[in-house]
């Protein structure tokens, strides 16, 4: 099966050159140039993975991500940025985007993190019964469920992945660029700013008050450990 990719920018050329690589990476391309040309793309060929621009002719990139996201949408978005600022960088992706490049960009480096991103959609061909437990935590990689204090937390799929490497190192510390590398692939390796969002978010999950929120402790510039004893807790 081929995956279908919608780039949605104003400029013809940037068009061409990614339509040209995504079929010779065997993807089905689809194009838009506006907000409501990529609405009505969406709307009917459904594609699996969006190329979103920031800057169009009717309106904001974010805008269009906000919408699809209200609307349940859950696929995977890359947006194409020429703003570098942090903070803009960070409100993308608590906004739901999967991941961001800025241009102008190596046509090499976005089909890597297109490829990246498609892995994510493809459901493990193999079935295994294993729970992973650590302290008040337990994780089923079969049924991809997620329990704190035997209550049942919905996480993303990266979410569910942090988690994992975090509870399989059973209290002990997880370099940041190992988290990086494994979740959100080689390219990423310096994108610190991706782990503090996907943290803040499952903190907010998992606990129910401010005092909970160490249970993920934060060792900062090297990495991250879950406080799997009583001790452990500040």
């Amino acid at each position: 099966m081929a995956y279908r990719v919608l780039l949605v920018d104003d400029e013809k050329q940037i068009h061409t050159f990614v339509r040209i690589s995504l079929n010779a990476e065997g993807f089905d391309y689809l194009g838009a140039y506006s907000l409501d040309g990529a609405l009505s793309v969406i709307q009917n060929q459904s594609p699996d993975v969006i190329i979103l621009d920031l800057g169009l002719p009717d309106g904001e990139g974010i805008s269009l991500l906000n919408h699809i996201r209200k609307k349940g949408h859950t696929t995977p978005v890359i947006i194409l940025t020429a703003r570098d600022q942090e903070e803009e960088k960070i409100t993308l992706l608590e906004a739901g985007a999967n991941d961001y490049i800025s241009k102008p960009f190596g046509v090499k480096e976005l089909i890597v993190r297109i490829k990246v991103l498609v892995r994510d959609l493809i459901a493990p061909s193999k079935k295994t019964e294993d729970l992973i437990q650590c302290g008040e935590l337990s994780l089923s990689l079969s049924s991809h469920q997620f329990w704190y204090h035997s209550r049942l937390v919905s996480l993303t799929k990266k979410e569910f992945h942090f988690m994992k490497i975090l509870m399989e190192g059973n209290g002990c510390l997880v370099k940041q660029d190992d988290l990086l590398i494994s979740i959100w692939g080689e390219t990423h390796r310096q994108d610190n700013h991706y782990l503090r969002v996907l943290v803040s978010q499952i903190r907010k999950k998992i606990c129910e008050d401010a005092s909970q929120h160490n249970i993920i402790k934060t060792e900062p510039g090297i990495g991250y450990r879950l406080c799997v004893n009583e001790d452990d807790h500040d």
